[in-house]
């Protein structure tokens, strides 16, 4: 078994669409439309892994405080290709004005690993 897909909704579609696609290397099909349940969505594929579905409806509108820990799905993991391109990758993030919440480190259990958020405040870890 594996995880096939996991699911953000977002009131910036196009936005996280870009963000993923341009920082992760991600391909995102053509933009489904609802428009009887005011619904529309993207799905990114990955080189490797579970597809990423960002989904958009006009009766969800609550996002996330930023930065906040919550019960429930905590972040996302992508790995790259070692400690430089955690490095670099969290620098490029920051430099476009992303909020890093966790800098580059090696983790008690042995990862290199940064933290950032992306337009939403969802928690991504860059693992190394």
């Amino acid at each position: 078994m594996r995880i096939e897909h996991i699911a953000i909704w977002t009131n910036k579609l196009e936005e996280m669409k870009n963000f993923y696609c341009k920082y992760f290397k991600g391909n995102s099909n053509e933009k489904y439309t609802n428009t009887q349940k005011g619904f529309e969505s993207y799905f990114i594929k990955f080189d490797e892994g579970a597809r990423l579905e960002i989904m958009k409806r006009t009766d969800v509108t609550e996002a996330l405080e930023e930065g906040k820990e919550i019960i429930g799905i905590t972040h996302i993991a992508f790995k790259v290709d070692g400690k430089e391109e955690v490095n670099k990758l969290t620098e490029a993030l920051r430099c476009d004005g992303y909020t890093v919440v966790g800098e580059p480190r090696t983790t008690g259990d042995g990862y290199y690993e940064s933290v950032v958020l992306d337009l939403e405040g969802n928690r991504i870890e860059l693992v190394g």
